[in-house]
C-alpha cells in the first residue's frame, strides 16, 4: 500500500525541478554559445559526421584531463555539438596531448601521432603542453609537445576551463579549414 502510493506520487505528483534557464550562469551560457557555434561549423566541414578527440598524456599534472572529462560529462555533453573521444588514434581526426611531454612518454606520443589518420589537428591542452610549464628545465622532461611532433593550436591555461578549451577547438577547425595544410 505503501509503495503504490508512493510510486503514484512520484510519477503523477507535481514537478519539483526548475527549468534549466534558472541555472545558466553567465559562464555556462558562453559556453552554450562557444558550442553551438562549433556544432554548425563540424556539421558544416565533416558532411554531419562528429569529430572524433583523441587525448593523449605527455606527462602532465592530471589538471587538464579532469578538464577534459568535464567537457565529455553530462553537465557540458560535447556529444551534442558534434564532438566525441575515442579511445583509438587510428579513428581521431584531432590530437589532444596535455602536459610537457617526459622522457618516459616521448615514445608514447610519437606512436600516438604517427597512429592518428593524416590530416590530423594536434592541439596542445595547457601550460605544460604550450611551454613547458614550470618544469620545462628540468632533467626529465624533453619539453614543450611541439618538440617532439608538429603542433596546430595551443590552448593556454594552468588548467584551461572547459569554454576555452572549445574555444580553441573551433579556432582549430576553422584554421584547418582555411588552410588545406593538415
Amino acid at each position: 500500500m505503501y509503495l503504490t502510493k508512493l510510486w503514484g506520487e512520484l510519477f503523477f505528483g507535481p514537478r519539483v525541478t526548475e527549468p534549466a534557464s534558472a541555472f545558466l550562469s553567465a559562464r555556462d551560457a558562453e559556453f552554450e554559445n562557444v558550442g553551438k557555434e562549433l556544432g554548425e561549423t563540424v556539421k558544416k566541414l565533416y558532411g554531419g559526421r562528429s569529430l572524433r578527440i583523441r587525448a593523449v598524456d605527455g606527462g602532465s599534472t592530471n589538471a587538464e584531463e579532469i578538464e577534459l572529462t568535464a567537457i565529455g560529462n553530462a553537465y557540458y555533453d560535447i556529444d551534442r555539438f558534434g564532438l566525441s573521444f575515442v579511445a583509438s588514434p587510428r579513428h581521431a581526426d584531432m590530437l589532444f596531448v596535455t602536459g610537457p611531454v617526459t622522457r618516459n612518454l616521448e615514445r608514447a606520443v610519437k606512436t600516438t601521432y604517427e597512429a592518428a589518420p593524416h590530416p590530423c589537428i594536434v592541439v596542445a591542452v595547457g601550460d605544460g603542453a604550450c611551454t613547458g610549464g614550470i618544469w620545462k628545465d628540468s632533467y626529465a622532461v624533453v619539453g614543450p609537445v611541439e618538440s617532439v611532433i608538429p603542433v596546430h593550436i595551443k590552448i593556454p591555461g594552468d588548467p584551461p576551463s572547459p569554454t576555452d578549451i572549445l574555444r580553441g577547438v573551433l579556432h582549430a577547425i576553422r584554421e584547418a579549414a582555411g588552410s588545406k595544410r593538415f
